[in-house]
């Protein structure tokens, strides 16, 4: 069982950390929409539970745009989307690694009116109107870092702390270029991804959590319609003997078996299905040869609008719909039923059952032998999607254990707290997934003959992740490393091409003339180590050109001894090699030395200096080969530099989201404070009493101009200006309140502190009493307090009676409270002086032993002298517990 990857799950967590500390969390990005999880062991809260959006929603839009010089994420772009289409970028998740042709296909068939150009990889670029003097030029890699930086900011205002380890969850199709892309975009927005995992294994760790396998196995059939995708996923859930702490246990397991997909077929394109017929109806409605298609802002009014038809659809025969002023002020109104949406997608619901029906014919297994067919995404909810699979399966019901918009999620989630350094779980379920693709290398170079051993399968399909492979060569010359795709039909969504990465292999023909010379045991290698992550991406790691030289050295003899003056010369040619380095080899020492005399015994011999002996010792050395990255285009990773440049553009742009919510709020404070107070000033009775009507007059007079200009030149104000102004009313302002608050406040405090000073005389009377160990000293000093307390609320008193109303308090309820607690303080203080300890007179022994045993008079009085000892030991320990905490009344 050494394969498999114990996962530790959430039932029971436990902290390595301070759980302060210690949050990771999880990301499901679509193609429309994000979900996030977090995983916090900060008491009073779910340890893991969905990160709500500013709008207290748990599904965010996967949105960014560009607006009147502002970058706007998530809901606050998908409020724009129907104005302005060309400002918000959505799909971005499905254009990382495209080619440009392959992207630009996506962005029409969605009417998305994006301007973009080709870059240097091949791939597409937005040319974005951001409020810079030049238009600004983002990847998708950047766009999607915006997206993936909002969710994380999610995550930390629901965990309350500081988090970057996150777990993203992908559709199983997502080839190499796009997995990498991905990672880009994260290292981009400052995420330390854990690891990404296939969105299936998300769902099949949820539902395996909660169950025991240990009396069965099940085949379990995970079915996934998104917006843009699906797939069938076939998962084996089983059990396997383990150790735990010395015993035995039942470890719960899953394993990825097989998955099928059709990545172009999903919840949008029933949507652009409706799209189409209701951009018909509309250009029959208005004549006149207009094609309402050719007019941006119009079909992502539309688009809009069919969505929420479609999700009436899936729960009413019959579905509206409406569209204020859909083109040249020209309203759009009509209905659809269920009958004709799914006579529109008739031949999608024959495509939707293909990845189940191809699942089942590769694994060879029988309707009968699937234990459950779980369903997930979005899309799954359309009522003829379901009834089409309860067809061809022959159940009446479908397995909906699952939610169906979170499980990926929180599956992902717990992924992410089992990778976590921090975080400790204790329920297992092993998870075992395979790559989605299989992976040929093929190696090329001078005297490389073009055969079978030169291409070969480096990686099967459904191989388990994470592995580690490697391929040996014999050849003495620098060569070529190509890893492309098993299959040119099996490839990654718009790929073109299967080739994803190739390298020069260098410093090999070099290591071969330096060694040639050398008595070589066997023909020079090239030992090329490869790696599939965690992740899902395959890389060339490191290569070695390996040489084995078989020489002569000299190695010592074994000593000898009286009983055996025989020398052994069994070395280990191991030990030798590791012990012995190149260059000591190259200059071999011969001179062995002589014998003394024939009369030396053979003990003097063995104690002299060390015999050798010469051995044939077969040595390999390994010379670090150089790689160096060939490829070009949507292969090649991204320079230092791009990323450098990329990050100080997000970098920028988070600053000034920043700054805008710094400045939305100070205005927001400004505009509250100035209607709040008005209304204090007109509604409240007591202000009169603390403000002249001329103060009252200036006041309201400053708080209109304020107004004005918050509404007028107010309306471009920068953060600090509205913190300015906000300031220059307070300062106006707060005294006036300041009186208002304390012409209650104030009497509430005095009479509270006069309650504590009578309280006190009470305390001080039970310590004479009852505590009489105390310090006169100490209490002497509560006393004093108290009397000075007493003088300085009295003095206040009547400085205040003479103060005006309209002047500033001779004191405050602070300043009362304050005093009371420090008083209060002291007094706890001593409270906590325990009882000394009686020291008990040590035994006399002597006397002890005199004493006559039989003297019962002098047993009894023994006794009852350590009963009393006794009693009054119990009794100073209760006074010790008692004095522990301060009496109920001595507390503020």
């Amino acid at each position: 069982m050494a394969w498999k990857v114990a996962l530790t799950v959430l039932f029971s967590l436990a902290l390595l950390f301070s759980p302060s500390q210690s949050a990771v969390f999880s990301v499901d990005l679509g193609s429309e929409s994000l979900k996030v999880a977090v995983v916090n062991l900060k008491p009073g809260q779910s340890p893991i539970s969905i990160a709500i959006n500013e709008m207290s929603k748990r599904k965010s839009p996967a949105l960014v745009s560009f607006h009147d010089g502002h970058r706007l994420l998530g809901e606050e772009a998908a409020g724009l989307a129907a104005r302005y289409p060309h400002k918000v970028y959505s799909q971005t998740r499905d254009l990382l690694g495209k080619p440009y042709a392959s992207a630009q296909r996506i962005l029409n068939s969605m009417y998305l009116p994006f301007k973009t150009k080709e870059n240097f990889r091949g791939d597409i670029s937005f040319v974005v109107d951001d409020g810079n003097e030049n238009d600004s030029v983002y990847s998708p890699e950047e766009l999607v870092a915006m997206v993936l930086g909002y969710a994380a900011n999610l995550a930390e205002f629901h965990s309350k702390i500081p988090i970057k380890d996150a777990v993203i969850a992908v559709p199983p199709y997502m080839g190499q270029a796009e997995r990498k892309g991905l990672l880009v975009a994260a290292q981009l927005a400052g995420i330390n991804v854990l690891s990404l995992i296939n969105e299936h294994s998300g769902a099949a760790l949820q539902y395996g959590i909660d169950k025991d396998f240990s009396n069965e196995t099940r085949h379990v059939i995970f079915y996934d319609m998104g917006a843009t995708g699906t797939y069938a996923a076939l998962v084996y859930f089983s059990s396997y003997k383990g150790k735990e702490y010395g015993k035995s246990v039942s470890v719960n397991q899953f394993q990825v078996k097989d998955v099928r997909w059709n990545a172009e077929l999903g919840g949008q394109h029933m949507e652009l299905r409706l799209v189409e017929y209701f951009a018909d109806q509309f250009n029959a409605q208005v004549g006149g040869g207009i094609d309402v298609r050719k007019f941006p802002k119009a079909m992502a009014k539309l688009k809009k609008q069919v969505k929420r038809t479609k999700e009436i659809l899936s729960a009413n025969t019959a579905a509206p719909i409406s569209v204020e002023s859909l083109h040249d002020d020209v309203d759009f109104r009509s209905t659809i039923t269920r009958e004709k949406f799914e006579e529109l997608c008739e031949d999608i619901w024959e495509k939707s059952l293909l990845p189940v029906k191809e699942v089942l014919e590769h694994s060879g297994l029988s309707l009968e032998q699937i234990y459950a067919v779980e369903l997930i995404g979005g899309a799954t909810r359309v009522p003829k999607l379901q009834a089409k699979l309860q067809e061809f399966l022959g159940r009446k019901e479908l397995d909906r254990h699952l939610d169906a918009d979170e499980a990926i999620v929180l599956g992902a989630a717990l992924h992410a707290a089992n990778l976590s350094d921090g975080i400790k779980l204790n329920r297992k379920l092993g998870m075992v997934d395979g790559s989605l693709y299989g992976f040929v290398v093929e190696l090329s170079g001078p005297e490389l003959l073009k055969d079978e051993s030169s291409r070969q399968l480096l990686v099967p399909r459904m191989k388990k992740v994470p592995s580690k492979m490697f391929r040996s060569i014999n050849h003495n010359k620098d060569f070529e490393v190509s890893l492309a795709y098993e299959s040119e039909h099996l490839l990654p969504p718009g790929a073109t091409t299967p080739e994803i990465a190739r390298y020069q292999i260098s410093g090999l023909t070099d290591a071969s003339e330096k060694y040639s010379s050398r008595n070589l045991s066997s023909p020079i290698k090239a030992s090329i180590h490869f790696s599939l992550s965690r992740s899902g991406i395959l890389s060339l790691d490191k290569a070695d050109a390996v040489i084995e030289i078989t020489e002569w050295v000299e190695v010592p003899k074994k000593n000898l001894t009286v009983e055996n003056s025989t020398i052994s010369s069994n070395v280990s040619a191991e030990s030798a090699a590791g012990n012995s380095s190149e260059g000591n080899n190259e200059s071999i020492q011969t001179d062995i030395g002589n014998s003394n005399t024939s009369n030396t015994s053979a003990e003097e011999k063995a104690s002299a200096e060390p015999a050798t002996e010469k051995k044939l010792k077969k040595r390999t050395f390994r010379v670090p080969l150089k790689i160096t990255e060939k490829i070009t285009g949507l292969g090649m990773s991204l320079s230092q530099d791009f990323l450098t440049e990329a990050k100080k553009k997000l970098q920028v742009l988070d600053q000034k989201d920043t700054d805008r919510k710094r400045t939305a709020e100070l205005k927001n404070n400004l505009e509250g404070y100035i209607y709040s107070t008005k209304e204090k000033i007109e509604t409240l009775e007591n202000f009169e009493k603390v403000s002249t009507s001329e103060e009252r007059q200036s006041f309201i007079e400053k708080l209109d101009q304020v107004q004005d200009w918050l509404y007028t030149d107010g309306e471009d104000a920068n953060a600090a200006e509205f913190q300015e102004r906000l300031d220059q009313l307070k300062a106006v302002g707060d005294p006036i309140f300041l009186r208002l608050k304390e012409l209650t406040a104030r009497p509430a405090a005095v009479e509270h502190a006069r309650k504590y000073i009578d309280e006190l005389k009470q305390i001080v009377e039970e310590w004479k009493a009852k505590k009489p160990w105390l310090p006169q000293e100490r209490v002497d000093e509560v006393i004093e307090s108290s009397e000075k307390l007493k003088n300085w609320l009295g003095e206040k008193e009547d400085e205040q009676k003479k103060t005006s109303g309209f002047s500033k308090p001779a004191f405050t309820s602070e300043e009362v409270y304050l005093k009371v607690l420090d008083l209060q303080n002291k007094v706890a203080s001593i409270n906590r002086i325990s009882k000394p300890k009686v020291q008990k007179p040590e035994k006399n022994e002597t006397e002890s032993n005199e004493q006559n045993p039989d003297d019962s008079n002098s047993t009894s009085t023994d006794n009852s002298s350590s009963s009393d000892s006794s009693a009054d030991s119990s009794e100073g320990a209760n006074q010790e517990t008692v004095t522990e905490q301060p009496e109920g009344h001595d507390e503020l």
